[in-house]
């Protein structure tokens, strides 16, 4: 074999190489194309306890595996937390509002509860069962419970200490449900998948189930912990092929400085705002609505630029919330121009839609399911 052969051999092989290596950056970069049109971005936005982190554990419950026994038992401490923490916070609202306790016993048990540190519990002991039942039959603390819009108390209190023999019994396991009332401190970015071509689709009552030593969270404990978000929680999942990128970040003033860099090719925002919040205030000041502050964000969030071609759906939350205490606390003594029947809750799920559709005036509303609204 020449030399001038050999070389336009080489030659022959490096441009069948260059030539392979070309149509595999072409295939990758046509993946990467399709991929992209796949992907839709989710970015589930709402004031602070609008029930944003809630949803997206409905939708690992819904959509995703679900929590296994030992995702369970992660939540046994947490809501023993979440039963001290709404004992105390009534406690305190016992002080404030200068309600007295009808038993005398009950101010021994209160100064129990009130001492325990939340950051340190890792048990439930009887002694604190004891007082935490004695105290929640009290007409003081029913009556704190009762004015609960006066301060802040998780909307799980009831769920909890109403069920506190189930969950301080001994082997309790977390349901669902408990698994949603959690509240709990979440920081950082968490990404959970879920994959949808396979869908499966208060414990202060049950205080002896809890407090069991062999104690284990149920799926509807796990639901009903509370865990406020105070950082960006992303959830990527498929469905029919297409990659739904849901991204969950802190409601609260001080974490909003966070979503700014969420807000790049957003496909849709799904707002949500609790309906149960109309008579309620902020965490941050005691003086301000927190139906005021989730117009003011609906409004905001819907003129940011990054958002004018994006799909806006409004989810109108904890609807079950609002028809419970519709029927005490008027409407009308918060939004003077509501003008519906008193004791309605569907004229007041209509009435707040209006309020909000007023920062949007080119919406068409679809219903999507009871409860939930989608503008486009």
């Amino acid at each position: 074999m020449t030399l001038e052969s050999m070389m336009a051999c080489c030659l022959s092989e490096e441009a069948k190489e260059s030539k392979r290596i070309n149509a595999e950056i072409d295939k990758q970069l046509r993946r990467d194309k399709r991929d992209s049109r796949r992907e839709l971005k989710l970015l589930l936005l709402g004031t602070g306890e609008s029930g944003k982190s809630t949803f997206i554990k409905q939708m690992r419950i819904i959509h995703g595996a679900g929590y296994s026994d030992e995702d369970k038992r992660g939540f046994i401490r947490l809501v023993y937390q979440n039963v001290f923490t709404s004992m105390q916070a009534m406690i305190r609202a016992t002080e404030t509002l200068k309600i007295p306790y009808k038993y005398e016993q009950n101010r021994s048990n209160a100064m129990l509860v009130k001492e325990v540190d939340i950051e340190k519990i890792t048990g439930f002991d009887k002694p604190y069962i004891s007082a935490i039942k004695c105290l929640w039959s009290d007409p003081g603390i029913l009556e704190a419970y009762d004015r609960r819009r006066e301060y802040q108390l998780s909307d799980s209190t009831k769920y909890y200490l109403s069920d506190i023999d189930r969950v301080t019994a001994e082997g309790y396991v977390p349901t669902q449900q408990d698994v949603l009332r959690v509240r709990v401190p979440t920081t950082g970015i968490i990404e959970y998948p879920f994959d949808l071509e396979n869908v499966i689709f208060s414990y202060l009552t049950d205080l002896d189930r809890v407090a069991d030593c062999n104690y284990l969270p149920t799926q509807q404990d796990v639901l009903r912990v509370r865990i406020p978000t105070t950082g960006i929680i992303e959830y990527p999942f498929d469905l029919q092929s297409i990659i739904f990128r849901m991204v969950d970040v802190g409601g609260q003033r001080s974490e909003r400085r966070k979503w700014i860099h969420c807000f790049e090719n957003v496909t849709s925002i799904m707002f949500l705002v609790a309906l149960s919040e109309y008579d309620q205030v902020l965490v941050e000041s005691d003086n301000e609505n927190r139906m005021e502050e989730s117009k003011a964000l609906f409004r905001t969030i819907i003129t940011y630029p990054w958002f004018q071609n994006s799909s806006v759906i409004l989810f109108l939350n904890k609807k079950d919330l609002l028809e419970e205490k519709i029927s005490y606390s008027h409407l009308v003594d918060y939004f003077p121009e509501f003008d519906g029947p008193q004791r309605d809750a569907q004229a007041a799920r209509e009435f707040i839609l209006k309020i909000c559709q007023r920062h949007h005036p080119t919406a068409q509303p679809q219903r999507v399911q009871p409860g939930v609204r989608a503008h486009h």
